[in-house]
């Protein structure tokens, strides 16, 4: 696969310039880019990476807002760190950054005025998050170097166990589930390595893609709804998340969206 990161800045100037000015620079970007997509043999993913203010977690870079090839910007909702700590010291292994489609706010309206310190212990509330049909990419970026099996064999054993616990763990979800952990099985995960789950708002699909320095970018496609929510809730899951300050995050963020 052809992947296409571009940088759009959004710097003083291009914030003034006209609503319609900006939709034929993008057309533009987006023919030529087609163009590029004809004379490459394999498939060409775009994603848009929009502005120049970013997010610092742990000293690695998330851009404020993506946009990936349904041209529909996703704002960066939430951010954090997985860790443990051994003998008083913290060890991070990744960073974390969730995108949502801003429409998500209607779906989330009945928790209007509720705290961020509420809505971070309220598991309704990141049911309501995770079942929304809208787009959501996840982007995790890799602080202490692993190896992809040891965070393949972690993402089995979260989906396994709460697709078990909701009684969904049947052979359909066991063989969609050793396609996912075959994918990480060959990959080491050195520092900065970038894993991505993008979650499509049409369908109950998602897309896992890893990229690293100095290898050509993998994907897989996911195509159990079951596993697919489950993954979902590895990383959403409210107090049964894996980053409680990703959840920290979304909840302050999107009480603070909610009351605005």
């Amino acid at each position: 696969m052809v992947v296409v990161v571009v940088v759009v800045e959004t710097d003083t100037v291009l914030r003034k310039l006209k609503p319609n000015i900006k939709y034929y620079l993008m057309e533009s970007l987006n023919s030529f880019l087609l163009l590029l997509s004809n004379f490459s043999s394999t498939p060409t993913k775009i994603i848009y990476i929009m502005g120049t203010e970013v997010v610092k977690v742990d000293e690695i870079s998330f851009p404020p807002q993506i946009t990936t090839t349904t041209n529909k910007p996703l704002n960066l909702l939430g951010h954090g760190i997985t860790d443990i700590e051994i003998h008083f010291l913290q060890i991070k292994f990744t960073a974390i950054g969730v995108y949502l489609d801003p429409e998500i706010l209607s779906h989330l309206q009945q928790w209007k005025g509720k705290p961020g310190t509420s809505l971070a212990e309220d598991d309704d509330f990141f049911e309501a998050v995770i079942s929304a049909p809208v787009e959501k990419f996840l982007r995790v970026v890799v602080i202490k170097e692993i190896k992809g099996s040891q965070y393949g064999v972690q993402l089995e054993n979260s989906v396994r166990d709460r697709l078990a616990a909701e009684d969904k763990y049947e052979e359909e979800e066991e063989e969609a589930l050793e396609k996912v952990v075959e994918f990480f099985q060959s990959k080491y995960f050195k520092k900065d390595s970038v894993i991505t789950y993008h979650f499509p708002a049409t369908s109950a699909t998602a897309e896992i893609a890893f990229s690293t320095e100095g290898k050509d970018d993998s994907k897989i496609k996911v195509e159990n709804a079951n596993v697919v929510e489950m993954i979902k809730k590895w990383y959403l899951g409210g107090t049964r998340g894996v980053s409680p300050t990703t959840i920290t995050s979304i909840a302050n963020t999107l009480s603070a969206e909610l009351s605005k």
